[in-house]
């Protein structure tokens, strides 16, 4: 069977409302973090308290508890994928709408509790979403399917900072979040037109919904090896991010060229290097493009060792950000993917939510030592490290069967009989 053309998944009209169900799930995030930490600093709440209200992400950590409920039960209407997603975005319409109600000066207790519940809603909001796009993408419109989920996503993160931000300005901080609470609606309209994934049945029971997805992942062949490999692929990368922004202050770039280049270069960059994924995934795959894309991401940290040994150099800056956050976008589409091809259906919000999860929560902890190594290497060698420190995923990768930890309901059909093996391998491709 051949491949489809570009065009022809172009053609699919669930690649476009990923943009939408993109855009609800990211819309929340920066409400509850750098929008909110602006309100609170412009009403006078000291340091301490905003930095304490960073726990209020915590449930974006913690989704995975929560997740097989969402798997197991489907309420009377919409389905099962659709309908939660209606109720969450429904909630969070009402939800980002009431912070604006409350002053985060005068009551602190009561902006946190409201800022708690959004994050809740949104990571449970997430959950769905992961689920209903890897329950209803084919194969060959996973990349592109990613890749247009990720630039609503960033659309909805830069509505929720820049536009909010300006806003804020315009109208003050209550009307701005009355007005990112209607926002919301954008998902409802793509909710209710998204078509509902069938042909996968919900877990027997609770039980099953919290157990059997953890036992149907690791009673397959190469479970753990797979496992290794998503915390080993970005390992190099999160390290090197963790120390980006001082290393630029150190460099003696002021926090005006930071901010233009990181966040508004780097969002588009990042954007266009999730587009240009999901098109040449069509014809690379998943698995090819896990290592051009990874080889990628970890080159252009070189691009930062260069930057340490030019200088402050406005041009060198904003071409190690062009290429990082393009290359950056490139293998967290083909990663999306992947984890995608994972899950089984039945139990996808689940499985989603905890392979995603094992790698971030692993990154973050082997991250909170990239001061250490770069206060002990130096700039230049500590870049040239995270390089290096994508070799062993890479490596993983080449080895690893073709097939590995992949569902059964993922793995090719079986040739037909008196066809060759090396043609049905060339099917399976």
């Amino acid at each position: 069977m051949s491949k489809p053309s570009i065009l022809e998944v172009l053609k699919s009209p669930r690649i476009w409302l990923l943009v939408a169900v993109g855009f609800a799930s990211g819309l929340p995030l920066w409400l509850t973090g750098v929008t909110l930490s602006a309100w609170m600093k412009d009403e006078g709440v000291n340091l301490k308290t905003i930095g304490v209200f960073g726990l209020v992400s915590m449930p974006y950590t913690f989704k995975v508890l929560w997740a097989p409920l969402m798997d197991r039960y489907t309420l009377p209407f919409l389905g099962r994928r659709r309908g939660w997603m209606l109720v969450t975005q429904v909630l969070l319409m009402g939800a980002i709408a009431a912070m604006g109600l409350v002053n985060p000066k005068d009551a602190p207790v009561t902006m946190a509790a409201m800022a708690v519940l959004v994050t809740f809603l949104s990571a449970s909001q997430d959950i769905v979403a992961d689920a209903w796009r890897t329950d209803i993408l084919t194969v060959e419109e996973r990349g592109l399917g990613n890749s247009t989920y990720i630039t609503g996503y960033r659309l909805g993160m830069l509505t929720a900072g820049a536009l909010a931000l300006t806003l804020s300005d315009i109208a003050g901080w209550s009307q701005t979040y009355f007005i990112m609470g209607l926002l919301m609606a954008v998902g409802v309209v793509a909710t209710l037109l998204a078509p509902e994934p069938q042909g996968s049945k919900p877990p027997r029971n609770l039980t099953d919904a919290v157990v059997k997805p953890f036992v149907e992942y690791f009673t397959r062949k190469g479970a753990v090896a797979v496992i290794l490999f998503l915390v080993l692929y970005k390992l190099g990368d999160a390290i090197a991010a963790g120390m980006v922004t001082p290393f630029y202050k150190e460099l003696g770039f002021s926090n005006t060229e930071i901010g233009a280049l990181s966040k508004g270069l780097g969002m588009v960059s990042t954007i266009a290097g999730g587009l240009l994924a999901g098109v040449l995934m069509v014809k690379l795959g998943t698995r090819r493009s896990l290592f051009v894309f990874g080889a990628a991401q970890a080159l252009t940290n070189l691009m930062f060792m260069g930057l340490a040994l030019v200088g402050k150099n406005d041009l060198m800056l904003a071409a190690t950000i062009t290429v990082d956050n393009l290359c950056g976008g490139l293998a967290v589409t083909a990663f999306a993917a992947y984890l995608m091809s994972l899950c089984h259906k039945s139990f996808s919000a689940t499985q989603y939510a905890l392979l995603s999860a094992l790698g971030t929560v692993a990154n973050r902890l082997i991250s909170a030592s990239s001061g250490y190594l770069a206060e002990w290497l130096g700039w230049p060698t500590f870049f040239a490290g995270t390089v290096l420190l994508a070799v062993p995923a890479l490596v993983l990768l080449a080895f690893l069967p073709e097939n590995a930890a992949t569902p059964a309901e993922e793995l090719p059909e079986p040739a037909p009989q008196g066809e060759s093996s090396s043609s049905a391998a060339a099917v399976a491709r």
